[in-house]
């Protein structure tokens, strides 16, 4: 449960199982978990929790759990709620985390075998702070939860890998922010940081606009106001300020004016300078663009250039499995991004970099989607059996919409992506099925 257990009890043919919660939660946090669960100890306050069949597993992925834990209190502040668990549950999980406090919940899509993925964890021990702590008052005021904590995220990553792997996380979180403002329109209300919900289900406005627009101005007044030097010490007392409490977007700016009223009156100025209803209430991208370190993109953007030249003449055996072999996992899927920028490609130029690289069957959910996604925007259909494999065997509607939608609009592919998912409906989270289904139009 998404509380400490206190110990259980026999009562006739039952067990009684207690659990005590001693800080305030709002009430989307509580959570329940039954089932036939195995643990792995990581730490004194973290464990991991599965089915037995994959606990091994699980454990050996989020080994470093303790230590992401650790640096995020670095980050952040003292961890307040005691315990810190982990449960993967079953592949249709339709989300890659939930953050119920001390159990979060996360999808088996992140076992990649190489702990490559484990920044979705940081995301989720993040929330502990900003979602679990300090909690939106509603729905039109979710960036609270997601952006504070993509930030944060963002700030634990480069502390555990270096800045080039946040800057390269920037980048790609601004490359999502762009496709999700392309998908609903850019003059659609619902891509406004705070948007109006009143008759919209919430679920029908979830994208990554309230994550990656949130950060992205949070990263902007970081750099505005002179830094982490600077931005660190006022984030922490937002935190200590609003703990335990639902908030909207006006009490987080008050308090924002008010901190650096009181520690830096200099930086007032700057504040009013911002054009705060540009930010906050206008649909499409930010009104300002942040500006992010290129130098980790290069090797990876050349190469795809690399491709792109080459294919001209079809000149693909210059290329060699070792090319992508010293890339992060975000290297690789800004690699297959710059290339998804040229759709769609020939398919002989597909066949040679899947030959290359081995791409259909990569067990990485990260890379082999944007391979899939590549694939399906030049309308190569020699990838339908893999797309229908990852369409069968998870349910993250991170990869289950948008190739959902991919297949469906290629010319060959309609029929199987109805096929497909008439056929696996049942087997889908109800919120990821229901919005299958609004997108393929059934």
């Amino acid at each position: 449960m998404s509380a400490i257990a206190t110990g259980s009890r026999n009562e006739g043919n039952s067990t009684v199982f207690s659990f005590e919660q001693q800080t305030t939660i709002p009430s989307y946090l509580i959570a329940l978990v039954v089932g036939n669960l195995a643990s792995a100890k990581i730490s004194d306050r973290c464990a991991v929790w599965s089915e037995p069949e994959n606990i091994d597993a699980c454990a050996w992925e989020f080994a470093e759990m303790e230590t992401i834990l650790q640096t995020a209190e670095d980050v952040i502040s003292p961890y307040l709620w005691g315990r810190y668990d982990l449960l993967v549950l079953p592949p249709s999980f339709p989300y890659g985390g939930m953050e119920n406090p001390c159990l979060t919940f996360v999808t088996p899509t992140l076992l990649a075998g190489d702990r490559s993925l484990t920044d979705v964890i940081a995301h989720e021990i993040a929330h502990s702070w900003s979602g679990n702590l300090v909690t939106a008052k509603n729905w039109e005021h979710f960036w609270l939860n997601e952006g504070w904590t993509t930030f944060f995220e963002r700030k634990i990553v480069s502390r555990l890998s270096g800045e080039d792997a946040r800057q390269l996380s920037c980048v790609i979180g601004e490359a999502d922010l762009l496709e999700s403002i392309d998908f609903y329109g850019k003059d659609n209300p619902l891509t406004a940081l705070v948007p109006k919900l009143d008759g919209v289900d919430p679920d029908d406005a979830y994208s990554t606009v309230p994550y990656d627009k949130g950060a992205h101005l949070l990263y902007y007044l970081e750099h505005l106001l002179g830094g982490p030097a600077v931005f660190e010490p006022y984030m922490r007392s937002y935190i200590q300020t609003y703990q335990g409490r639902s908030i909207g977007t006006e009490d987080w700016k008050s308090h924002l004016f008010s901190y650096f009223t009181s520690n830096d009156s200099a930086k007032v100025e700057l504040l009013n300078s911002i054009e705060w209803d540009k930010w906050l209430t206008a649909p499409g991208m930010p009104p300002v663009s942040n500006y992010y370190d290129e130098r980790p993109q290069k090797a990876c953007l050349a190469l795809a250039d690399r491709w792109l030249n080459a294919a001209s003449d079809c000149a693909y055996d210059q290329f060699l499995p070792t090319d992508i072999e010293e890339f992060s996992t975000m290297q690789r899927v800004i690699f297959l991004s710059r290339l998804a920028d040229s759709a769609p490609l020939q398919s002989s130029m597909l066949a040679a970099i899947d030959s290359t690289y081995k791409l259909t069957g990569y067990r990485n959910c990260e890379v082999r989607f944007g391979w899939l996604a590549l694939a399906l925007k030049s309308n190569y259909m020699d990838v339908s059996s893999a797309v229908v494999n990852m369409l069968s065997t998870q349910g993250r509607m991170k990869y289950t919409r948008p190739l959902y939608r991919l297949l469906h609009a290629c010319p060959d592919g309609r029929s199987l992506a109805e096929q497909t998912f008439l056929r696996m409906r049942d087997f889908y989270h109800p919120i990821c099925a229901r919005m299958v289904e609004k997108d393929l139009g059934l």
